[in-house]
């Protein structure tokens, strides 16, 4: 049966007329309504929604510091008529050391007719590319598929904002490794909806930005001049205004402008439901478990193969001792798995259901981290028709638990002797063809784990193939990772099609910031 999203809990944390701080010659009003929390998702409502009327939702995506929450607090104040001269300013987003953690869904009901025809909602997403690391942008990944899937959560998009400074002369690898990772989330569907917001800007053509998207191959909105759709803003309404009024007044021109602009591109703008992002999402989330399972396993039996290789090497070396002494020992590796605890502290509280997703058939990680709107393994993304398509047995759900522990692969030195071995392994007519027997019998049992780590490769290339098909990336950074060790197999076994993935990634190299 189809999988059910939960409804984010609502949390009402103060209502009433916004808080009020006074900033030199505007008055700044701190606006707190109402918040939903769940997790990592958070939703902050302005006031209160009217089904009746037209709605709009934008994603606003860029680098750490580019002026994302500047931005959301000057569309803010522009839907809600807020004027230069009027010397108020609405601030929804607190700017001070401000680096979003988490997935922000900003909604502003009430205002429809004062500049715009149709309330709003802003989804801001963390700052990809931050010190935070790769994981962190694979979680924001995993935040976004959660809000796209949830009842009340956000089912079409109309605007995709790139926000960069008009000091962005070239794409450099940091914003490079954003923009993958960003386009790498939408299905084609969504190209047409993808601008370019231009913070900082000096009211001139911003020609050196549009080149380096030009060059950079980013696919978006394209103008009548086949150029990327772009708006200017000069977003500093809020500042002092005593010794600056004429340069403010200057800067609030361009940035009025620019939203008056982006604003009537949303109102002709397409919906575009997110099912083709939630499909890439949850076929990259897929992906990556698939790869981590088949990781865990590869090293598995790649130190079962040392374990009989070592056998072999002392059973030969001390096959006349073992004769004498039939309690002579030899001392070899055995591997033994335990359940590690992990960092799930929000399990099952909140809203939040964190933890590894683990079938105990065998004995295996099927999704780590895994989808925090799932509270069992039924609402899991890697479990499709009651069963798991990630564990070597493809197990019925009923094998499967979420819990705050994992899996681990460890080993440890172990003495035997030859009686033991014989009686763990086994028992054939003489010696020579018990030895034989046994070391034939763990080489056939590599050689089928060898076959089926061929398979879940085949398969994970096929997930790789789907999603340069419906993807505008498959390429982000947070992939390549994982392509990185799926060529490597690849080539290993001797399959050719790891050239073309392995010639592409040579060209998409990380630099080694995003990997530490």
């Amino acid at each position: 049966p189809a999988r059910t999203p939960a409804p984010l809990p609502r949390t009402k944390l103060r209502a009433g007329p916004p808080s009020l701080d006074i900033s030199s010659a505007a008055v700044r009003y701190v606006t707190r309504n109402l918040t939903e929390k769940s997790a990592k998702l958070t939703k902050l409502t302005v006031g209160e929604k009217d089904g009746c009327k037209r709605h709009k939702t934008i994603l606003l995506v860029g680098e750490t510091g580019a002026g994302k929450s500047t931005f959301i607090n000057a569309l803010a104040n522009f839907t809600m008529g807020v004027k230069f001269q009027d010397e108020v300013w609405f601030q929804i987003v607190e700017e001070v050391d401000h680096e979003t953690s988490e997935v922000i869904v900003y909604e502003i009901f009430g205002f429809e007719g004062k500049a715009i025809p149709y309330s709003l909602s802003i989804i801001d997403t963390p700052g990809f590319g931050s010190t935070r690391g790769i994981e962190h942008d694979v979680n924001i990944s995993q935040r976004l598929l959660d809000l796209f899937q949830s009842m009340d959560g956000v089912h079409a998009i109309h605007g995709v904002g790139l926000v960069m400074k008009a000091s962005d002369n070239r794409l450099s690898d940091r914003l490079m490794y954003i923009l993958n990772s960003i386009m790498s989330l939408f299905g084609k569907n969504i190209e047409d909806n993808i601008v370019a917001l231009i913070t900082h800007s000096n009211g001139r053509t911003p020609n050196n930005v549009l080149q380096a998207l030009e060059v950079s191959t980013i696919k978006c909105a394209k103008n009548e001049k086949k150029q990327p759709v772009y708006f200017l803003f000069n977003n500093c309404q809020s500042e002092d205004r005593n010794e600056l009024a004429k340069y403010l007044e200057g800067a609030n021109k361009i940035t009025e402008k620019g939203l008056t602009e982006f604003t009537a591109f949303l109102e002709k703008a397409q919906p575009q439901n997110v099912k083709a992002t939630v499909v890439v999402i949850k076929e990259r989330s897929e992906l990556t478990a698939c790869i981590q399972n088949l990781q865990e396993r590869i090293i598995e039996t790649e130190q079962k193969q040392e374990q009989i290789r070592q056998i072999q090497h002392d059973l030969i070396k001390y096959k006349e001792e073992m004769k004498k002494n039939e309690n002579f020992t030899i001392e070899t590796e055995e591997s033994y798995k335990v359940k590690e605890p992990i960092n799930a502290k929000n399990q099952f509280k909140g809203g939040s259901f964190e933890g590894a997703m683990c079938c105990t058939r065998c004995e295996e990680n099927c999704h780590y981290p895994g989808c925090i709107l799932a509270p069992s393994p039924a609402f899991c993304d890697v479990i499709t028709a009651g069963h798991c398509i990630v564990c070597s047995g493809k197990c019925p759900t009923s094998d499967h638990v979420k819990e705050n522990w994992r899996y681990v692969t460890k080993t440890r030195k172990v003495k035997m002797t030859l009686k033991e071995i014989k009686q763990k392994y086994d028992n054939s007519k003489t010696e020579r063809e018990k030895n034989l027997s046994y070391l034939e019998g763990l080489e056939t049992k590599i050689k089928h784990l060898t076959a089926k780590k061929h398979e879940l490769l085949d398969e994970s290339y096929k997930h790789v193939v789907k999603l340069e098909k419906i993807a505008l990336k498959v390429d982000s950074a947070s992939t390549l990772v994982h392509l990185d060790f799926l060529i490597e197999k690849m080539k290993e076994k001797g399959d050719k099609k790891w050239r073309a993935h392995s010639n592409h990634r040579l060209k998409l190299e990380i630099s080694d910031w995003r990997i530490e």
